[in-house]
């Protein structure tokens, strides 16, 4: 039996009507590297042979009574596979389109919290006898990188790694009881006073670096601000934009991949890293779509960037240990190396604000409200629909997520690409991962249905942007088609 922390709780009590609280991948594989024929079957025996070392997928949540503490993480006496393991194909004739509609209705449906927070669906029909593994898992079991460490038990390097012809049932450990629970959580709420001071201290040794950083703000900013201003200075909130509002229920997907060569080549023209380029991507690709949508803001968006806090020794620790920071996207500047300086330099800024705070502030604070308190905020915020109304600090959420550089084989079958499907919120109606996968960049775009119609726009864009990129910096050749170039601000005031 483990206890959730705060983080995770939290991941918990974001659900409601609209809003989801897992991570989804999806695998495209190609099945004739495996040594005998790829089936739902065959991976059914895979993936049970390794249960044992799986452990997120074997235990299930226990409430506490009442939402007075954090729940637990037991072991599921009664774990049937065969429930988590779903087998469909993509409608017609399996175009890219109707597979994404697919995993978007997939993806938009909740988990069932009184089993194993995961689903894993083999998925045929993709065309050119490619199969696609989709998995559901809930973001309060993994994160980011535990999602990476989870994925390399599953995968070998070697696709002549045999199957087990025959798998014993998973046999769980040992079975905790609710007088269990109930004891343990009695326990925890005896230490609450000490779990508030420490969030006091936390909020204490804070306090100086947000003063600092509010009074750096300002006033919300009306255009006349510097580019360094603009840049260094956080904003209470972001601009508006058409997917910053409220979410429904339903998702639209779309994904991309580009050349980690050719990333790295942009990166090393202009001596950036690669996640300024992946940002500076995500920035062409916002300015292209606002453009069409009702114009670019005066002020530059600004993106959430998780970042990891994992510690030495919790590499392999199931749960999150992340924090993130806001930093611009500089959609405001037209040259697109401008655009890649300037998110550079931000980045550098918010990083040196991240390290100012102590690193566990974010785990210390959501340690301290019960599960019952945020729940009933998350629902409160979402009846009212406040995000309407106020605008949060970042636009959109930008994670990227670096895999592993060499080629992998599921049951045999080589991993073609990892694509994310990651979970948007009230207010930030739009969620950009990427994935690194054996020299691709995989991009897994996701948005509200209503609020982001025509997505696979932004998706097609990653390579017309990085074209582009290339062709500025000197390193290859020009785009593949014409973009079009965004209009003047002084015209569509005009107009």
């Amino acid at each position: 039996m483990e206890q959730l922390t705060g983080l995770d709780t939290s991941f918990l009590s974001m659900e409601g009507p609209t809003t989801v609280g897992h991570i989804t991948g999806v695998l495209v594989i190609d099945p004739s590297t495996a040594p005998e024929a790829w089936t739902f079957e065959r991976y059914r025996r895979h993936l049970l042979s390794r249960i044992d070392a799986l452990a997120p997928l074997t235990r299930r949540i226990v409430e506490v009574p009442l939402g007075l503490d954090r729940p637990y993480w037991v072991d599921d006496a009664d774990f049937d596979i065969d429930y988590h393991l779903r087998h469909v194909a993509v409608p017609g004739d399996g175009d890219r389109e109707a597979f994404a509609e697919l995993v978007s209705r997939i993806h938009a449906r909740p988990l069932d919290r009184r089993r194993p927070l995961w689903e894993s669906y083999v998925v045929d029909g993709l065309g050119d006898g490619r199969i696609a593994i989709l998995t559901k898992i809930h973001h309060a079991a993994i994160d980011g990188i535990s999602g990476v460490e989870l994925l390399s038990t599953i995968v070998d390097l070697d696709p002549a790694i045999p199957v087990p012809d025959e798998v014993a049932p998973y046999k769980p450990g040992s079975l905790d009881t609710p007088e269990d629970v109930l004891s343990r959580a009695l326990v925890t709420l005896a230490t609450s006073p000490i779990r508030l001071a420490r969030a006091g201290i936390s909020i204490g040794k804070t306090l100086p670096v947000l003063g600092g950083l509010l009074s750096a703000a300002g006033p919300t900013s009306t255009g006349s601000e510097s580019t360094r201003d603009l840049i260094s200075s956080p904003r209470l909130s972001a601009p508006s934009t058409p997917f910053n509002k409220a979410i429904g229920p339903h998702r639209r997907w779309a994904h991309a991949s580009v050349s980690l060569d050719d990333v790295k080549a942009v990166k090393n023209a202009v001596g950036l890293t690669v996640n300024d380029v992946v940002l500076g991507l995500v920035a062409g690709v916002l300015r292209t779509w606002l453009d069409d949508n009702g114009g670019i803001p005066e002020r530059p968006l600004a993106a959430m960037v998780p970042l990891s806090v994992r510690k030495e020794g919790q590499e392999n620790d199931v749960g999150n240990f992340v924090s993130g920071t806001v930093a611009t996207l500089a959609t405001h500047l037209d040259d697109p190396v401008e655009r890649l300086e300037a998110i550079h330099d931000g980045m550098r800024v918010a990083k040196e604000n991240h390290n100012a705070m102590p690193a566990d502030i974010l785990t210390d604070l959501t340690q301290v409200a019960p599960p019952a308190v945020s729940a009933l905020a998350a629902r409160l915020i979402a009846s009212t629909r406040l995000a309407d109304r106020v605008n949060l600090p970042f636009n959109v959420v930008v994670s990227n997520v670096p895999g592993p550089p060499v080629p992998l084989y599921l049951a045999g079958a080589r991993i073609e690409a990892n694509f994310p499907v990651s979970a948007i919120v009230d207010g930030v109606g739009l969620n950009i991962t990427v994935q690194s996968t054996n020299g691709m960049l995989d991009f897994g775009f996701v948005s509200d249905r209503d609020l982001v119609p025509d997505l696979w726009s932004m998706a097609d864009s990653v390579e017309v942007e990085l074209a582009e990129l290339m062709s500025v910096t000197g390193v290859a050749k020009p785009a593949p088609k014409s973009k079009p170039k965004p209009k003047p601000r002084k015209a569509k005031k005009k107009k």
